[in-house]
């Protein structure tokens, strides 16, 4: 084998040794970095499955809490079905109540008015229309606004004329000897402002406050004492629910109850004195 020959196999030699090393030295390292990566790859399983297992204990926390608020949700539901239905009931109970007393004021004779007196009374509705007037009972119901401001007692000067009309039929030929029950109702708001509660600490004193009022207006406008009488009702005797403030507006009103001479009314005999 000649000199140039043994030099190129020398140096083929050389050259495959090299590539092998090569090769090796990087399938060594790429493998560490796909170990790099898988461990990275792990890590990063780990923290998600963590706060996966978090998100869950959250979860059913916040089910548990769902479950627990929509029962008392369904209790409080049932409560106030109940309380309204309590409310009801004594409206109901109540409205009985007022039927009652007011056919107990006019079972023994319906109207004690001639028919010319109820025509009159007619008369002054049509003319009035806050003033009504009822021909079945003789009853007249004036509404709070066409008698007295909010939360007074103070008669408006405007309806001095109304009371003075009134009185005059009731002083005719055909009414002087009948009675005048004059009944003050409020609605179910209690007082609140401090001026109208210092003279009027509850609707009780408003209502026959307001009643009295009446009396004296009529007194003045001629009817005598011993033909009247007074009393308040304070919220009690509704004519429709209080639940808005057209309703309420109804139930704040003076009732004038028309009576026969031989009435029953407590603490009242025919042919009383003026005391």
């Amino acid at each position: 084998m000649g000199p140039y020959l043994r030099c190129l196999i020398l140096a083929i030699l050389c050259l495959l040794v090299a590539t092998q090393s090569g090769c090796h030295c990087r399938e060594k390292r790429m493998l560490r970095q796909s170990q790099l990566q898988s461990q990275q790859l792990y890590q990063q399983y780990q923290g998600l499955a963590s706060e996966r297992n978090q998100f869950q204990g959250s979860l059913s926390q916040l089910m548990a809490e769902k479950a627990q608020l929509e029962q008392q949700n369904a209790t409080l539901r049932n409560g106030l079905d109940l309380a309204n239905q309590r409310v009801d009931n004594m409206l109901a109970a109540n409205s009985s109540l007022e039927d009652k007393y007011k056919n107990m004021l006019t079972s023994s004779v319906k109207n004690p008015l001639s028919s010319d007196a109820s025509q009159r009374m007619e008369d002054l509705r049509k003319k009035y229309p806050d003033f009504e007037f009822d021909p079945q009972t003789g009853v007249s119901k004036f509404q709070e606004n066409l008698l007295f401001a909010s939360g007074s007692d103070e008669i408006r000067p405007e309806a001095y004329a109304l009371l003075q009309e009134f009185a005059k039929i009731m002083n005719g030929s055909d009414s002087k000897h009948l009675k005048v029950l004059v009944v003050g109702h409020t609605d179910d708001k209690p007082i609140s402002k401090k001026a109208v509660a210092d003279k009027h600490p509850t609707n009780w004193h408003l209502s026959t406050d307001r009643a009295n009022s009446v009396v004296l207006a009529l007194k003045k406008s001629g009817i005598v004492d011993n033909r009247m009488g007074a009393a308040g009702y304070s919220m009690f005797q509704p004519l429709a629910p209080n639940t808005d403030e057209r309703n309420r507006q109804k139930n704040r009103r003076v009732e004038i109850f028309v009576l026969a001479p031989d009435a029953v009314v407590a603490g009242w005999e025919s042919g009383g004195s003026n005391n």
